[in-house]
């Protein structure tokens, strides 16, 4: 099996940086607003503050992985946080 180009490698990667690490930061940001014991105001204002480092640590771990597969990594952690920051709006779109 022949390895792909350069050119594709590194824009996978781009995007998993960028796309990836965009999810992931949002959804800890909406998981961890949901979670805190604060009025929403404030679990929103303290939740948002450590967004800058996930998305930070995502674009990291994107161009630091071995692989561009394993660059992919945040965006299939966000799916639970999402499904735990977003659950009661979820609930209205089934419904």
């Amino acid at each position: 099996m022949s390895e792909s180009p350069a050119w594709l490698r590194i824009l996978s990667r781009s995007a998993a940086a960028l796309l990836g690490g965009y999810a992931f930061s949002y959804a800890a940001t909406a998981c961890l607003a949901r979670i805190l014991p604060l009025s929403p105001a404030d679990a929103v204002l303290v939740a948002t503050l450590p967004a800058f480092i996930c998305y930070t640590l995502a674009i990291l771990w994107a161009f630091a992985s071995r692989d561009a597969l394993r660059a992919w990594v945040p965006l299939a952690l966000a799916a639970p946080l999402m499904l735990i920051g977003f659950w009661p709006q979820a609930l209205g779109w089934l419904a």
